[in-house]
């Protein structure tokens, strides 16, 4: 990984932090007025600015500021947020049509885009896929499938997992707030069992990874039944529930007891996937290969897309037209993840996503060893994050971490808070960051937290 990015914005958008007005500045403070006034409260914002440019490293605000990119859109502009291959090839599409519905005149892009999922998503056996708009689509699709193929309804999740928001994956989705608050009731025959989430174990790492599958599948057992479950759904890194990382185990004996009792066992790697944890697909750090694995954020560079793919005998166990959307694999988000791809692969950004991860981690360590507030560092390449707890324990202080996102953001850098609790920030740079800056935003990092 070189100093400077690869890919940016155009030539005329320059790598760099700059803050040359209060944040939020006048413009920007102008547009949130009319955003108050017309778009519905429900649609939040975690950095007060609206955006003008972006691509590489940065985000230029309407105001002339520019904040170095530690979110890239929630783990969605891997590749940056206009790279080349990218916009020539969804340029192309554009030019040629925008929508026909891949259910009633279908075209190439569709095809080639389950082509390429079937190469890069783990496992050499024979797979198809489905395409979709967003990541909550592709697990609620995978459900469908699972459910079609076993013949069973009870869903399986886990602590602090998330899987969308829609009705049946807020009932999948762990967190209350604001994910689930004042909006049920929720699609029924989903159960939830722990995960072995080690900072949080109460008999500490060592133990969790087989306390945590034990107890998992002892609930599942008593309490469900093997031969009720149709599906496992499980994010190898958990994301919104704060970048956990399973202890080392846990996913294997998890796997192995679906494949003993017929449960289709599923990988959603929506925010994990795509190169971001230096992997192709995160499952692949302990040689996972699921039954199904669902996909967006990162696929398509900024355009929506998602896929479920899996093992061919099982995606095709839903009957001709049971599934499909009428935007589902629209061919210009089609011909983005094909840009999307061939970047991955022309800039191997796995290696990328471990560069940042070097660059990262030591100094995430060193000053958690300095500060008290930190409790644990963890993620695997460019899906890093920090807790935030109390002085003296291990009690989540969720206060200090918005404190400290909006410490970084005042400062030129965006952030993302996440957690079950509140107390994690998480880091999600671009894989084409330029090194320069990813050294220039953890001395802000660093700044920010001194001062709290």
């Amino acid at each position: 990984m070189t100093g400077k990015t690869e890919l940016s914005g155009g030539p005329s958008l320059p790598q760099e932090r700059r803050v040359v007005t209060a944040v939020p500045g006048p413009k920007s403070q102008e547009l949130m007025a009319r955003k108050q006034a017309s778009v519905a409260n429900g649609i939040g914002t975690v950095l007060p600015v609206f955006a003008r440019r972006a691509g590489g490293g940065v985000l230029e605000d309407v105001d002339g500021n520019s904040f170095i990119d530690f979110g890239s859109g929630i783990a969605v502009t891997s590749v940056g947020n206009s790279a080349e291959a990218v916009v020539r090839r969804a340029t192309e599409q554009l030019n040629d049509f925008t929508h026909t519905c891949a259910m009633v005149v279908p075209y190439e892009p569709y095809v080639q885009v389950c082509e390429e999922l079937a190469k890069v998503t783990p496992g050499d056996h024979e797979k198809k896929s489905a395409l979709f708009n967003s990541g909550a689509e592709a697990v609620e699709n995978a459900v469908k499938i699972a459910r079609a193929h076993t013949g069973r309804q009870a869903v399986v999740v886990f602590d602090h997992g998330y899987h969308g928001r829609t009705n049946l994956t807020m009932a999948l989705t762990s967190k209350n707030m604001p994910y689930k608050h004042s909006f049920g009731p929720f699609a029924p025959e989903v159960y939830r069992v722990p995960v072995a989430y080690p900072y949080r174990w109460l008999t500490g790492p060592e133990n969790c990874a087989e306390e945590a599958a034990a107890q998992a599948i002892d609930q599942i057992t008593k309490q469900i039944g093997p031969d009720n479950v149709a599906a496992i759904i499980i994010e190898p890194v958990l994301g919104e529930g704060g970048f956990i990382v399973p202890a080392k185990g846990f996913l294997p004996r998890i796997q192995q007891f679906a494949q003993d009792n017929g449960i289709v066992f599923v990988a959603d790697e929506i925010q994990s996937g795509f190169c971001r944890t230096g992997q192709w697909f995160a499952c692949e750090d302990e040689g996972l290969v699921p039954d199904l694995i669902t996909t967006a954020k990162g696929i398509a560079g900024g355009m929506p897309l998602a896929a479920v793919t899996g093992r061919a005998d099982i995606m095709d166990s839903a009957h001709s037209g049971g599934l499909g959307g009428t935007y589902g694999g629209n061919p210009v988000a089609c011909a983005a993840a094909l840009g999307s791809i061939e970047t991955m692969r022309e800039l191997d950004l796995p290696a990328k996503a471990r560069r940042i991860e070097e660059v990262m981690k030591p100094r995430l360590e060193k000053l958690a060893e300095k500060s008290d507030i930190i409790g644990d560092v963890r993620g695997r390449g460019a899906m890093l994050a920090i807790e935030l707890v109390k002085p003296g324990g291990k009690e989540p202080d969720p206060e200090a971490t918005a404190a400290l996102a909006k410490a970084c953001h005042q400062q030129g850098l965006l952030v993302l808070t996440t957690g079950t609790y509140g107390n994690v920030v998480r880091f999600l740079p671009p894989l084409v960051i330029g090194e320069d800056l990813l050294n220039e935003g953890l001395d802000v990092l660093e700044e920010a937290v001194s001062g709290l």
